[in-house]
């Protein structure tokens, strides 16, 4: 039964962790700029943040398929095969913040365009502008936290199970 809860039950619960991450920092987003980004992505005119979600929902999902994987014992050992993936997928997670800064260099030249060369610019001009650097650093966020979980839960697997971790020798028997 502890073995079924620790290998069975254990990577499950993992792996939700960093859907509740980004869950909670969702939650935390104040809900006047959250409704700003859905209205610019309903109406159609934000699209590097559109690329930006997109992209980054379909490498998280990607990523939480293969920290699954990844935290399954196999008997003797964790499936490894999915770290390879992992580690690339999560390398791929560094392009978000840079997508989200292309989208704000793009938005501001956009606002000073629109302006021209008249007077103050107004912060409704420039918001766009800065919706795409919050994508972005919200996807490179949530794309990083598998590969962690991966770490930390494979060791945590072990330490509950009693078995000994990769990192340990283990104890060698003495001879009588």
């Amino acid at each position: 039964m502890r073995k079924l809860l620790i290998c069975g039950l254990m990577p499950i619960l993992l792996c939700m962790l960093p859907v509740l991450a980004a869950a909670l920092v969702l939650m935390c987003i104040p809900h006047k700029a959250l409704k700003y980004l859905l209205d610019r992505l309903v109406d159609g005119t934000a699209l590097m943040e559109m690329l930006i979600l997109g992209g980054g929902t379909a490498l998280f999902v990607l990523q939480m398929i293969m920290c699954w994987r990844a935290l399954r014992w196999q008997g003797s050992s964790f499936d490894e095969g999915a770290d390879r993936w992992l580690t690339n997928l999560a390398q791929a997670a560094e392009w978000f913040p840079m997508l989200g800064l292309i989208g704000t260099v793009v938005g501001i030249l956009e606002a000073f365009a629109e302006h021209g060369s008249g007077g103050a610019i107004q912060p409704r001009v420039i918001a766009p502008a800065i919706t795409a650097t919050g994508a972005g650093l919200f996807m490179a966020l949530i794309n990083i936290l598998p590969t962690w979980v991966v770490m930390l839960g494979r060791d945590l697997i072990l330490s509950l199970s009693g078995m000994p971790s990769p990192a340990e020798p283990e104890p060698q028997a003495k001879d009588a």
